[in-house]
């Protein structure tokens, strides 16, 4: 079962950000706690970890702004 990759809410007052960088490519293995994106909200750059073990799809484009909550990805 795939485990989705969301666009978390680091802060109180965040509504959206935007993905700045994937630091893992498409169809990629990856681990949980790994870091798997570079995500700017708030004037802040934060890397975020895989939430699960296995194959990285990505929805989400670099440089594109997103709400809270928005399914980014799957892990396979």
């Amino acid at each position: 079962m795939a485990t989705e990759i969301l666009l978390p809410k680091l802060g109180f007052s965040m509504n959206e950000g935007q993905v700045a960088e994937w630091l893992v490519a498409d169809g990629a293995v990856v681990k949980e706690g790994e870091p798997l994106f570079a995500l700017e909200a708030d004037k802040s750059t934060n890397e975020v970890e895989a939430p699960a073990t296995g194959t990285l799809r990505i929805i989400a484009q670099v440089g594109e702004t997103y709400p809270v909550g928005t399914v980014l990805g799957h892990i396979e």
